[in-house]
């Protein structure tokens, strides 16, 4: 499993050291504009943009535009990317990024079609990076570095890793986590797409091991991601507090709600065959967001 703190955080030897350069792919897009100067704001060290028949140009006077990614990668050195193109693009995107040696490759457009999501996977594979998304809303470490379009209002430093299917629902839960007293060691949105880049179970392996006092697991109806990930917490005697939400409990079958992956099928993917999966490797699930922080204590007092 490629080491994603490694590559958002460097090591103490690095000459950029917790200031890891990002390439915005799409930047002079209104999107891609917006959310860069959001990143830059956040303390996210843009390194350049690129778009193609805009090489040589600024954006925002400062960062370097460039007509590709290998032209952008041989003058930065960046091993993260984010990708804002339309979904149309979103493949030739990612294989430009890939094939410069882009080793975080952050997806944020939704409606790519899955066969270009796959291709896309199955050269990330080959070249050992990881691809977040597509439809994310990104990763961040609190007060560190920002790589999506989160608000940065809701998170805060700490060391409670939150993994999420839902934007909306990370920042919601992320924030009562922060009221309560939680700060976040990381977020990964994970997207709500039939298809990930990452799943559940592969962000699990991203975190298991670093510094956590806990963790939370914000999933939904659709698919069997839970499951597997409930099944690999309780292979892998991971014993830190944990905590799970699943969105989508009343909604009717075979119908899709949201996200295009979330829709149940007879009884695949039911909220209950979630609920009864957690509940089975001892991970509480809370019916409401705001409910997550005070089942969380509950789980450290009495790992304490």
């Amino acid at each position: 499993m490629t080491d994603i703190f490694g590559i958002l955080k460097g090591k103490p030897e690095d000459s950029d050291f917790e200031k890891k350069g990002v390439i915005v792919q799409g930047i002079t897009g209104a999107y891609g504009s917006l959310h860069s100067k959001n990143m830059i704001a956040y303390g996210t060290n843009v390194v350049a943009g690129v778009t193609p028949g805009k090489g040589g140009q600024k954006f925002e006077d400062s960062v370097p535009i460039y007509n590709s990614m290998q032209e952008a990668v041989d003058a930065t050195g960046a091993k993260i990317s984010i990708i804002f193109v339309p979904a149309k693009f979103f493949l030739s995107a990612a294989k430009d990024a890939l094939n410069a040696g882009i080793k975080l490759l952050v997806a944020i457009p939704e409606h790519v079609p899955i066969r270009d999501t796959m291709e896309a996977l199955a050269l990330a594979n080959e070249k050992g990076a990881v691809i977040i998304g597509p439809n994310t809303p990104g990763i961040m470490i609190p007060e560190l570095i920002k790589i999506g379009i989160m608000p940065a209002m809701p998170f805060k430093a700490g060391k409670i890793a939150v993994l999420s299917k839902s934007g909306t629902l990370l920042y919601e839960i992320s924030d009562a986590l922060t009221n309560a007293g939680f700060g976040q060691s990381i977020t990964i949105g994970i997207g709500g797409d039939p298809v990930n880049g990452t799943r559940l179970i592969d962000a699990f392996e991203m975190v298991k091991d670093t510094d956590l006092d806990g963790m939370v697991v914000v999933g939904e109806i659709g698919g069997d991601s839970e499951e597997m990930l409930a099944q690999r917490i309780i292979d892998s005697g991971f014993n830190k507090p944990t905590v799970a939400y699943i969105a989508g409990r009343a909604a009717p079958k075979e119908k899709r709600m949201g996200h295009a992956g979330a829709i149940v099928m007879g009884t695949y993917g039911s909220a209950e065959s979630k609920v009864s999966m957690f509940n089975k490797a001892n991970i509480p699930v809370a019916k409401r967001p705001a409910e997550v922080p005070v089942l969380l204590a509950g789980k450290m007092e009495k790992s304490d």
